[in-house]
C-alpha cells in the first residue's frame, strides 16, 4: 500500500496593487458620476422655470395659449417689454426700488459694520447681553413686527414716503452677526498697534478694519439688496400710492384685473424684476463666496 501525500495548499496570493487601485478609482468615478448627475438634475429643475419665463416673455398671447406648448418663440416679439415702458411706466417703479435698495444697502454696510466692530473688538459693559439680543432677534419672524412698525411710521407721519420704506431696514441682525464674525478673525495686535500710534476708534475702524472687510461687505451688500429688491409685504403696506410703489408691488397689482390673463406681459415684468439682481450676483459672486466661506454662513 502506497502512502499518498497531498501537497499543502498554496497561500492565497494578495490581489495586485494595480488591480486594487483600479477598483478604487472605478468606485470613486461611479460615486462622482452619481453626484454630478444629481447636481445636473437639480440645476435643470431650478433653471427651467426661469428659462420658460424668459422665452415666454418674447411670445404673443396667442402663442402662449396654443396647444401643444412650444418652447421657442415662433414669432418673437418685444411688445410685452414695450408695453411695460410705455403704457405701465415701469421706469418709475424701477427707480423707487433702486432708491430704496441702494440706501438700505449703504445703511446696512455702515451701521452693521459699526455694531459688528463694537461687539468684536471693544470692551464695554453688557456686550454679551447685547450680542445675545442680536441673536434672539434673528429668530423673530419679520412679519410679527409689521403692526408696531406701521404704528410708529404712522405716528411719525412717514406713511407713503421713502423713509417709511427705508428706515425699518437700515440695520439687520444678520448683517451685525456677519460683520462681527468676520471681525473676530482680525488680529487684535493690528488694532492695538493702531491705537498705540495714536489712532482713535473711528480712525482705526475706517482706516484699518474696513479695508480688510471686502468679502463680508460684498456678501452683506448682495443679501441686503436681494432682500430689499424682493421685499413685497412692507412696501405694500407703507406705500399707498403708485408714485411710491416698488417693482414687486407694481407687478402684483398689474397681475390682477384685466391684465391677469395677459401672460406675456406678466412674464416680461417678472424678467425685468429679477434681471438686476441676477446681474448683481454674477458681478459680485466671487466676493459673495469668499464672504460666506470666511464667516461660515450656511
Amino acid at each position: 500500500m502506497t502512502d499518498t501525500k497531498t501537497a499543502p495548499a498554496a497561500p492565497a496570493r494578495p490581489a495586485p496593487r494595480r488591480a486594487v487601485t483600479l477598483r478604487k478609482q472605478r468606485s470613486t468615478i461611479g460615486k462622482q458620476a452619481w453626484v454630478y448627475g444629481g447636481l445636473v438634475l437639480a440645476g435643470a429643475a431650478t433653471i427651467l422655470p426661469f428659462v420658460w419665463m424668459l422665452l415666454g416673455s418674447f411670445k404673443t398671447q396667442g402663442e402662449l395659449l396654443r396647444r401643444p406648448v412650444t418652447w421657442w418663440p415662433q414669432d418673437p416679439t418685444l411688445d410685452n417689454y414695450v408695453r411695460w415702458f410705455t403704457d405701465l411706466h415701469i421706469d418709475r417703479f424701477f427707480m423707487n426700488s433702486l432708491i430704496v435698495a441702494v440706501v438700505t444697502v449703504l445703511g446696512n454696510l455702515l451701521f452693521c459694520s459699526m455694531v459688528g466692530y463694537a461687539l468684536a473688538k471693544m470692551d464695554f459693559a453688557g456686550k454679551k447681553v447685547l450680542f445675545l439680543l442680536v441673536m434672539v432677534t434673528l429668530m423673530v419672524p419679520g412679519v410679527v413686527t409689521f403692526v408696531p412698525l406701521f404704528v410708529m411710521v404712522s405716528k411719525l407721519g412717514l406713511v407713503n414716503t421713502y423713509p417709511a420704506l427705508i428706515l425699518p431696514f437700515l440695520v439687520s441682525p444678520l448683517g451685525v452677526f456677519l460683520m462681527r464674525q468676520f471681525m473676530m478673525g482680525i488680529p487684535d495686535s493690528l488694532i492695538e498697534a493702531a491705537r498705540i500710534d495714536g489712532a482713535g476708534e473711528l480712525r482705526t475702524f475706517a482706516r484699518i478694519v474696513m479695508p480688510l472687510c471686502g468679502p463680508p461687505l460684498a456678501t452683506l451688500g448682495i443679501l441686503t439688496f436681494l432682500g430689499s429688491w424682493n421685499n413685497f409685504l412692507w412696501p405694500l403696506v407703507a406705500a399707498q400710492s403708485e408714485d411710491k410703489y416698488t417693482l414687486p408691488v407694481a407687478l402684483s397689482l398689474f397681475s390682477t384685473g384685466q391684465n391677469a390673463t395677459d401672460y406675456g406681459l406678466l412674464l416680461a415684468g417678472s424678467v425685468l424684476v429679477i434681471a438686476p439682481i441676477v446681474a448683481l450676483f454674477i458681478a459680485l459672486q466671487r466676493f459673495f463666496i469668499q464672504g460666506v466661506a470666511a464667516t461660515g454662513i450656511k
